[in-house]
């Protein structure tokens, strides 16, 4: 008898991403399921707000008409299933306006929805009762513009289970479109911890489409010339928790034991406590073999008992921002587009005080094109550019006070630098509402979930367990060898010769991945990137500590950067505002390596 496999792609890493996933995968990825991850912090404020606006909006409307549509005949021919977290704040408006789409085609499907996320007519509740930030300890803010619970897997599995041909989630863990069809297909348990931590790498591993196709790769230029017909990915899934990482046959990109590695290492945190609504996942020990191209088996996930709770995101209105870009050229353009910048926030801020307003909460000038990003104290520059792209940024409560500050950054054409020209959109900055994250802990009892399928509601099987997670649970690791190069020829190079990288945003921390290129690397990378050396590193961003963890499965590092985000999101100011280059930088830290290895 032939092992069952299961055949998922990821469809889309983000709302925004390419319909040509979606239909890729349907033409040539001979899939069982698509799933599609849409859903971040911020796109829940956004959803929410057009949800104020119309009863019939609040959803990802691009979802139904801009991928559903022309791919619905094709997805009911070869009886490819569909998974998405595209609901937003509004699941029956999206319900509708699917089933609308299959009528008018004259194609039946069932369409299931997962509900209960949304907890934003609770906000008052959650305030009387003197909730607080998980993180910081700040109390609960006065205004909310969205508040959703991270659910779980086992709900989309009762959908499917109940015929289900098209799932619509509100928010979800990311990794949960994916896990779903896996406990229903495998018919896996609550307490069969390690499959359900295996099929969470699965989900995490395709959640970001491409990414793990060789998008974003430290090694680009294997795959460059390819960018134009990336790879969708897909996970071939077993019954036993293992799967196969691939790829349509005949796309762009590269499925290798790097692409794959990076992209188990992005936004993990500690690698022994990936937490989800349905079990927390241990990826320390998970090995990777390349079975043959484009073809990375992963194994080895562990899995303990979930928590008690619901991880919650509310996000709420915090102030005005506005960023404007000015491109100065010409002799001296570092100095002149730096007092440039500073006097115009001079000039606002003396206006401001004219008007009887507060000064600016935060202000920020960069010079793009001369190493902003980097540690000046680390990354010497050797020659001044002749031309940089000036980047001041503004901060107040009040919208008047912004739209002063980018009414006046244009006002400045005639008055001060010689040299200057636009730089993108042409006309004033625009002024934005900044939304913050606020984040808490919820008893998943006070949670309820609703599963309805064609407008019947499903009763849910009882997915509890007496276990509940701890910390003396996770398997003890063996400490990784530290070897410093210190006797004999010693040379130092780039941390990109010994190693890849990728990095990215957990809140206001960022992490980096680094996995060794070969195994005996990895005891020299140990030496050279300890904690403090990564701090200094990235000492210019660093407000807090630097934490590492051992991945000694694949021969990897990961490191976790507090407060190093500028508050993250839509309230910083920097020009990285997700830590997506702090990969990049690492790699250039030097290593000390022994000089046969070169």
């Amino acid at each position: 008898m032939t092992k069952k496999i299961v055949r998922i792609g990821g469809a889309a890493g983000y709302w925004g991403d390419s319909y040509g996933g979606a239909a890729q995968l349907v033409e040539k990825g001979d899939v069982d399921y698509l799933v599609f991850d849409y859903l971040a912090e911020v796109t829940m404020s956004i959803l929410a707000k057009a949800r104020s606006r119309s009863e019939n909006a609040g959803y990802a409307t691009d979802f139904v008409s801009g991928i559903l549509k022309p791919l619905l005949p094709k997805l009911a021919a070869k009886g490819i299933r569909v998974v998405a977290n595209a609901g937003g704040v509004n699941l029956r408006a999206c319900q509708a306006a699917i089933q609308k789409l299959t009528e008018e085609a004259g194609i039946s499907l069932k369409i299931g929805i997962v509900e209960g996320d949304n907890l934003l007519d609770r906000d008052a509740e959650f305030r009387a009762a003197g909730v607080t930030e998980m993180f910081t300890g700040a109390s609960f803010p006065p205004q909310t513009a969205s508040i959703n619970a991270y659910l779980g897997a086992f709900p989309v599995a009762a959908a499917l289970a109940a015929g289900a041909d098209i799932v619509i989630t509100g928010r979800v863990v990311d990794s949960a479109v994916t896990l779903g069809p896996l406990i229903h297909e495998f018919g896996w348990q609550p307490g069969d911890y390690d499959r359900l931590a295996a099929g969470t790498l699965a989900g995490h591993l395709i959640e970001c489409g491409c990414q793990v196709t060789g998008g974003n790769f430290t090694d680009w230029q294997l795959v460059a010339d390819q960018w134009h017909d990336m790879g969708y990915p897909i996970a071939e899934c077993a019954a036993d928790g293992s799967f196969v990482i691939t790829k349509a046959e005949g796309t762009g990109g590269l499925v290798s034991l790097h692409t794959v590695g990076e992209q188990m290492l992005y936004e993990i945190g500690d690698p022994q406590a990936y937490i989800v609504p349905d079990v927390v996942c241990d990826f320390a020990s998970v090995t990777m073999q390349q079975l043959a191209e484009h073809r990375v088996r992963v194994s080895g996930a562990r899995g303990y008992p979930p928590t008690s709770t619901y991880k919650v995101c509310s996000t709420y209105p915090d102030g005005h921002r506005a960023t404007c870009l000015q491109t100065i050229t010409g002799f001296d353009a570092e100095a002149k587009a730096q007092q440039m910048g500073e006097s115009i926030l001079a000039r606002c801020s003396r206006m401001l005080a004219e008007h009887g307003w507060a000064d600016f909460r935060k202000t920020q000038i960069d010079l793009l094109g001369a190493n902003t990003l980097w540690n000046p104290t680390e990354v010497k520059r050797q020659t001044p550019s002749s031309e940089v792209v000036l980047s001041i940024s503004a901060y107040h409560d009040a919208p008047e006070a912004v739209d002063l500050f980018s009414r006046e950054t244009m006002g400045c054409a005639l008055s001060m630098a010689a040299g200057r020209c636009g730089a993108g959109a042409t006309g004033r900055p625009r002024v934005s509402p900044v939304v913050r994250l606020f984040s808490f802990l919820l008893d998943k009892n006070s949670v309820p979930v609703n599963v309805a399928v064609d407008g019947h509601n499903i009763k849910l099987p009882d997915t509890g367990t007496k276990a509940v997670f701890a910390d003396h649970m996770q398997v003890m690791l063996t400490p990784l060898p530290v070897q410093e190069a210190n006797e004999g020829f010693v040379e130092m190079v780039p941390l990109l010769k010994l190693a890849v990288a990728r990095s990215g945003d957990k809140g206001e921390d960022a992490n980096i991945g680094v996995i060794a290129r070969k195994p005996e690397y990895l005891p020299y990378i140990m030496a050279a990137l300890t904690p403090q050396r990564v701090a200094e590193w990235f000492s210019h961003v660093l407000a807090g500590d630097v934490i590492r963890y051992e991945l000694p499965g694949i021969n990897a590092l990961n490191f976790v950067l507090k407060n190093a985000l500028g508050e993250g999101g839509v309230a910083s100011l920097n020009i990285d505002v997700q830590g997506k280059t702090y990969g990049q930088q690492i790699l250039a830290m030097p290593v000390a390596i022994p000089g046969e290895f070169n």
